[in-house]
């Protein structure tokens, strides 16, 4: 899905690591996913972290021993925005052809 566009011209780790967390929003990402989940080296990915915390575009939870990462709520797009209505098209369809 990704990141809303408002939020994709910050640096390519960023919009990265935004994008892998947008994709798992309800689960959270701990540290080790989102290194396997985003294409640079962990320095990198701390110091993209530290800025989108910064920027109050993540919130970071301790759920036991674990931490995990999310996007914060105003990064992730809406249903509306990001995925086209395929019903109405696929309806329309079946209808010039007589389905």
């Amino acid at each position: 899905m990704g990141a809303k566009r408002e939020f994709r011209n910050r640096s390519d780790v960023e919009v990265e690591i935004l994008d892998a967390l947008v994709d798992r929003n309800e689960e959270g990402m701990t540290v080790l996913e989102l290194r396997a989940a985003v294409d640079h080296d962990i320095d990198r990915i701390e110091s993209g972290l530290s800025e989108l915390k910064d920027d109050r575009l993540i919130t970071v939870e301790e759920n036991g021993s674990r931490l995990k990462i999310y996007p914060a709520e105003r990064v992730v797009p809406d249903v509306i925005e990001t995925e086209p209505d395929e019903s109405g098209l696929l309806e329309s369809v079946r209808d010039r052809l007589g389905l």
